[in-house]
């Protein structure tokens, strides 16, 4: 993929979430436009609560300022293999922190979790098969698509550099031909989860990765200023999707990166 990776920063995460705000309705209003949905993916951590600071914000009745929630398919860029009420499980992460928010008025988006039935029988890969069947048949039969095409995947950035449930150095990075993998042995507990693959990731319209805080920039440093970062999960990610990729970080998070940073959309 050509070009580079674009890196926002700004004063503080109340500015961050108002641009982020931006870039979620640029990004659903043109899925829209291009096929009447917007699928996205998230994953876990922190990002959904800077999802709900940006999208539950209250609009000005806009097209450009309108959140349409009918017309989100929400997926999940990795799940811990956990009960939806666990306290380690994304979705549930995802539905205190924004999906059990939403005004009526706003619509509701359409929610794919994984299988609760299959988490029982506590096999990984049955779960990813599983959840790359509910990929198939939201995108299309595998036989016909190579890979799926999210419009947007959200993500985070671990202080390893890793991303989703993808880590550094695991042989799940060279993962070619799955959708979804499964991780039976996570660096970070819980050990079992599973993932979308490094493909699919590259593969989507648009990238978004949402880090805040000084504890990140030490990462961050190392992903945008060395030879060594670009190897990591996340600097895979900027490698192989390059300008497709857009970073939204607070100030606190980017202090001494020498990669050029920009103050606005």
């Amino acid at each position: 993929m050509s070009g580079s990776p674009s890196l926002y920063s700004f004063p503080d995460t109340d500015d961050l979430a108002r641009q982020l705000r931006t870039y979620l309705i640029q990004n659903q209003n043109s899925s829209i436009d291009r096929h009447d949905v917007f699928r996205v993916a998230v994953s876990g951590g922190s990002l959904p609560k800077v999802l709900a600071e940006s999208l539950l914000l209250p609009g000005n009745g806009s097209k450009e300022d309108t959140v349409r929630f009918s017309k989100w398919h929400i997926f999940f860029a990795d799940e811990r293999c956990v009960p939806h009420n666990h306290p380690d499980s994304n979705y549930r992460l995802l539905k205190d922190e924004l999906l059990s928010k939403i005004p009526p008025e706003m619509g509701a988006p359409t929610v794919h979790p994984i299988d609760e039935k299959i988490v029982e029988q506590d096999d990984p890969q049955e779960l990813a098969d599983a959840y790359q069947e509910e990929l198939t048949r939201d995108f299309a039969a595998k036989e016909t698509v190579k890979l799926p095409i999210f419009d947007l995947i959200l993500l985070g950035c671990g202080p390893d550099g890793h991303t989703c449930s993808l880590f550094p150095g695991h042989e799940l990075l060279r993962e070619k031909d799955a959708w979804v993998a499964a991780e039976t042995n996570s660096p970070k507990p819980p050990p079992k989860r599973i993932t979308l693959t490094l493909p699919v990731v590259t593969h989507a319209i648009s990238i978004a990765f949402v880090v805040a805080g000084e504890g990140k920039k030490v990462i961050l440093k190392k992903i945008f200023d060395t030879e060594e970062g670009k190897s990591l999960p996340s600097g895979l990610v900027n490698a192989g999707a390059g300008s497709k990729v857009s970073w939204f970080t607070d100030a606190s998070a980017v202090v001494g990166i020498l990669f050029p940073k920009q103050g606005s959309l």
